[in-house]
């Protein structure tokens, strides 16, 4: 496992304590799992965004039109 460094301003830092001390989870943990989350949501991002031209081309240009052609 490899160690960054990160910056956080007061306010963050406060609100990342109070949330490890009410959940007795480490810092360093939430910490990880916030980046994972995030990784996770950019890389749907970034799929989404690149099957959108295929998806417009069979008429579907919203979440409703997907979900009631595969349901």
């Amino acid at each position: 496992m490899s160690t960054v460094t990160v910056r956080l301003d007061r306010k963050l830092d406060a609100q990342l304590k109070r949330l490890a001390k009410r959940t007795g989870r480490p810092k360093s943990e939430l910490i990880r799992e916030a980046l994972r989350r995030q990784l996770a949501i950019t890389q749907f991002e970034e799929m989404r965004h690149s099957v959108a031209p295929f998806a417009e081309a069979r008429g579907w240009l919203t979440d409703e039109d997907v979900f009631r052609d595969v349901s």
